[in-house]
């Protein structure tokens, strides 16, 4: 692969700001002194992607359906992603943003960490440079799970990559390739090895909105899992937690989420106060005003899972479903901001939910069954139930082999339990982009429903060797040099 000259900023990167300008309209060198610990602080506070992942995972993934020929608004961009085209144009709430927001993040921890590398600032800056490192490992994941072939445990992982930058640009253009998905992979596993030690929770006014330690070893529960690493997914879920009392840190949703209201639900879900979460990001978004009630989406079909046969345990999930006018459903899980940069200008924004307990607990489980530790795999799907099933019981609800086996038909417990978790986390984490992920790492088939205008219904399959799986990187970079994924 030819090394070539490229800006990572000139691969359509926009700020988040009210103008959108770019990197490029000023010298790379334009940038406030940081001189100070308090300053690296603020500075890594930014190393986080500033846009979501939301509305193209989950156009994408089997998390949607088509509701019908003229049922519901039409959006160009959900459009495309429904449908696996490559959507041209960096506009809100596109994979093209979201590449841009994971790069002016690492840009950002990259900054951070050449200062504290030449300034004189001791142990001070040593936690901020803990972050910085597992921030800049955690949005090159995000940009290899999106852009990038999954990794795959036992083979040369020789696929394209993704631009791993580790420096600050200081001049105009810099030399940037793809690398492979083994270097990538090999890159964040260093940058998170090492962040990780440097952690301190105590530096942090508001936790939810960084990388503490549970935030970091959450993030490399998931890490793992895609790596397959599985004795390593236990370990750091088990760090993620260790009074092992995941129980009392899950998602409340057939207790306290029940009786608030849906209104209150929506608000407190992502509040800095919630045990669940481990990490947060205020994100530039429209996605709660275009996924209201979208001709692809969330619909009659999808609304199905929440029925009483829509579990293993023969029983139905409690969650906060509501319609804005059927076939149009919601989980009503998120709130829109707006951020006035000026008395009349500013930008519309949600906060992310970026990592909970939940889904590390449903890591592990994972991890539990590939390693043929069933019931240690059953009790983790059992606690994570505990929470979301409607009155549990322990003696009658409980998720077993032989209600797996007669519920899916698979008889291999490793297969089945697999399956159930996947399924768990479907419903669970409708609306927040992580089926997708799901999708990508276990090579899972994708259906699609299309209604024709004459209300034939057809389908459409996304098969695990499509090349559609992985996103097209920004047309822009193709000018500048890099490789685009190949289609």
């Amino acid at each position: 692969m030819k090394l070539r000259k490229i800006s990572i900023y000139l691969l359509s990167a926009l700020l988040l700001t009210a103008c959108k300008k770019s990197f490029l309209e000023k010298s790379p060198d334009n940038r406030t002194e940081i001189n100070t610990v308090e300053k690296i602080a603020q500075l890594v506070s930014t190393a986080y992607p500033s846009y979501d992942y939301y509305t193209f995972t989950e156009a994408a993934s089997d998390n949607s359906e088509d509701k019908g020929d003229g049922v519901g608004s039409v959006n160009d961009i959900i459009s495309s992603y429904y449908t696996w085209q490559d959507y041209v144009g960096a506009g809100t709430n596109t994979s093209t943003n979201y590449w841009n927001g994971c790069y002016s993040a690492i840009a950002a921890a990259n900054q951070a960490l050449e200062v504290i590398e030449n300034g004189n600032f001791g142990n001070a800056a040593l936690p901020y440079k803990g972050e910085a490192l597992v921030a800049r490992a955690y949005a090159h994941h995000m940009l290899a799970i999106l852009f990038a072939q999954p990794y795959k445990k036992g083979t040369d992982n020789s696929s394209l990559g993704i631009p791993y930058v580790t420096k600050p640009e200081t001049v105009l253009l810099a030399n940037y390739t793809r690398g492979t998905v083994q270097s990538t992979y090999d890159n964040i596993e260093k940058d998170l090895t090492e962040g990780l030690k440097l952690l301190d929770d105590s530096k942090y006014s508001v936790p939810k909105y960084h990388f503490t330690k549970a935030a970091a070893n959450a993030f490399a529960s998931r890490f793992y899992l895609f790596k397959q690493d599985w004795a390593k997914v236990i370990e750091h879920a088990n760090a993620t937690v260790p009074s092992n009392d995941f129980a009392s840190l899950l998602r409340p949703i057939s207790g306290e989420y029940r009786t608030i209201g849906y209104e209150q639900y929506r608000t407190d879900f992502t509040k800095t106060t919630q045990k669940p979460t481990l990490l947060l990001a205020n994100n530039y978004s429209t996605y709660q005003r275009i996924y209201t009630s979208p001709r692809y989406g969330y619909g009659a079909k999808l609304v199905k899972m929440f029925e009483t046969n829509g579990t293993v345990a023969g029983k139905a999930l409690r969650h906060w479903i509501l319609n804005y006018g059927q076939p149009h459903y919601t989980t009503y899980k998120w709130r829109e901001y707006f951020f006035y940069a000026t008395a009349s200008t500013g930008y519309p924004y949600i906060q992310s939910i970026l990592l909970t307990v939940d889904e590390t607990l449903m890591n592990r489980a994972e991890a539990y069954a590939e390693l043929e530790q069933y019931d240690n795999a059953l009790k983790d799907i059992n606690t994570f139930y505990s929470v979301r099933l409607n009155a549990y019981n322990p003696t009658s609800d409980a998720i077993t082999l032989a209600k797996i086996n007669t519920y899916y038909s698979i008889s291999d417990p490793k297969a089945g339990i697999v399956r159930t978790i996947l399924d768990a986390k479907k419903a669970e984490f409708l609306q927040e982009g992580i089926r997708w992920f799901d999708i990508v790492r276990r090579g899972l088939t994708v259906t699609k429903n299309i209604y024709a205008p004459s209300g034939e219904e057809s389908f459409i399959e996304l098969g695990p060797n499509d090349l559609r799986r992985v996103f097209q990187l920004p047309q822009e970079v193709k000018l500048a040099g890099l490789e685009l994924n190949p289609r």
